[in-house]
């Protein structure tokens, strides 16, 4: 099961053996904890519940502690929890690690993660709209234009682009080759950028669709 939760942690580049530069995204990639684990039979899909970072037993609540008891979580209770579906039961065990060894240099990842909250934006911004002209009496300079019509059907078009909150939304980037592995600090180095600011929380699971193309 080629899938974890991580986080953030910054940009920076590297250098291959010909001297090549490669802008990469570091990555901590686990370790995760295996909270739950569903299977066809039970619960009529199969997945694994994943846990990554650490939160005091005081800011966690009740109904979680007996959730993370049950998998014999009693220490470094994880602050964030994922649920990554698998095409058949997973053969894992409650209370085990994750680590990112599943990866390896060369693999390929969907990486879904939050981008940055921008607030409300115009159009220029938001959407690159060129704006009017700053000449000649124009007096429009970043705004949309026409919206809509008069008389028929005299309203405008649900899914007109136009002003209003920009970012926070959930976004996931696909086919990031991973440069390097670095197990023994569960690093991750992938060419690239990904959604979100320094210290966001990343899901990463294998491409799909390099999947699919094998």
């Amino acid at each position: 099961m080629k899938k974890i939760i991580g986080k953030k942690i910054g940009m920076t580049q590297v250098y291959d053996e010909t001297g090549k530069v490669t802008p990469v995204t570091v990555i901590q990639a686990g370790p995760c904890v295996v909270v739950d684990v569903r299977t066809q039979d039970r619960d009529g899909y199969s997945a694994v519940q994943l846990g990554f970072g650490e939160k005091k037993a005081k800011n966690v609540t009740k109904p979680l502690l007996g959730h993370f008891k049950k998998a014999g979580i009693k220490e470094a209770l994880p602050s964030t929890l994922r649920e990554f579906r698998c095409e058949c039961d997973p053969e894992v065990e409650l209370g085990s690690s994750v680590n990112v060894d599943v990866f390896e240099a060369d693999d390929f990842l969907d990486v879904t993660g939050t981008v940055k909250g921008r607030g409300f934006q115009g159009v220029v911004k938001r959407y690159n709209f060129g704006g009017g002209r700053y000449s000649h009496g124009g007096g429009w300079k970043r705004k949309p234009g026409s919206i809509g019509q008069c008389e028929f059907p005299g309203r405008v078009d649900k899914g007109k682009k136009m002003p209003g909150q920009m970012g926070n939304v959930r976004r996931t980037i696909q086919n990031l080759r991973i440069v390097r592995v670095m197990s023994e600090e569960n690093i991750l180095f992938v060419k690239g950028a990904v959604p979100g600011p320094n210290g966001g929380i990343l899901y990463l699971s294998e491409a799909i669709k390099k999947k699919n193309s094998k």
